[in-house]
């Protein structure tokens, strides 16, 4: 595993691990909120690289990246992050699995970069919204919603216990104590100041979805309690071009909860293109 630094938009330096074949075609992670780049360890210590380039970055506030007070509410900054790091690593039109918060983070840099520089996209329980056009339509779960309180305080007690119910809400099940802990444990890292900051946006990109044209993957899990499958109809709406596989029996995350399905149809997705 080799760990690399990066300097992203407003100068902000972006810690990125990479692991897999050098020559290998290229997979970018793209995790959400309050997470980071060790929540795909069942992708990057998998027999994904023996194949694959497979590279995990911590977006900006999270993980051992930077955490500025005030660098979250511009999609120019989140472009350029996603544009520092392919660039920076040389990588050949990777193939981005961006999950949850991931999905704005992806049609941000879309909107601003195009897709000449990937391969295709594979949107993980992924939203396309954030704020007042993600939460009217009812595309986030009122449980979700009900915690966003609690991941802005500065109270320790009243941050772990909104940070357990985020964990519970993303894998409701299956969890080990000890990998409670460790998800646990990189949640708390981010600063309260950075999820208010992340929460804090509203945007819409519909349009950027909607013109998106590279091969579409949507991971879904049908029990998601952060983001409902109601937002996955509405990207399947946008782009009509997108493979859908869905997860029964799943939440948030079909990464963790059914490794061994996903890293098999990630593989697929990623030597067809």
């Amino acid at each position: 595993m080799k760990s690399h630094k990066i300097t992203g938009g407003g100068g902000v330096n972006l810690h990125v691990l990479e692991t897999g074949k050098a020559d290998g075609k290229a997979i970018l992670f793209v995790h959400g909120i309050s997470q980071c780049s060790l929540i795909w360890n069942r992708q990057m210590n998998s027999d994904l690289a023996d194949s694959f380039r497979l590279i995990a970055m911590d977006i900006r506030g999270h993980g051992l990246s930077d955490k500025p007070t005030n660098a979250y509410g511009d999609s120019k900054l989140w472009a350029e992050d996603i544009h520092a790091v392919i660039q920076g690593l040389e990588l050949d039109k990777p193939i981005v699995a961006c999950w949850s918060y991931g999905g704005a983070i992806i049609t941000d840099y879309i909107a601003r970069y195009g897709e000449d520089q990937i391969s295709g996209t594979n949107w993980v329980d992924a939203v396309c919204r954030l704020g007042e056009p993600l939460v009217e339509p009812g595309f986030v779960s009122d449980d979700f919603v009900a915690a966003i309180p609690g991941f802005f305080s500065d109270n320790v007690n009243e941050s772990v216990a909104a940070l357990q119910r985020l964990i519970s809400l993303c894998i409701p099940k299956g969890l080990t104590p000890e990998e409670r802990y460790f998800l646990l444990g990189f949640n708390m890292v981010v600063p309260p100041i950075v999820r208010e900051g992340l929460l804090s946006r509203n945007l819409d990109n519909d349009t950027v979805l909607k013109n998106m044209r590279k091969p579409i993957l949507l991971s879904w899990g049908e029990n998601d309690g952060v983001v409902p499958p109601s937002m996955r109809d509405h990207i399947f709406e946008l782009a009509g071009h997108a493979r859908l596989s869905s997860y029964p029996g799943v939440g948030h995350t079909p990464f963790w909860e059914a490794p061994e399905r996903f890293n098999w149809e990630l593989r697929e997705f990623r030597e067809a293109i």
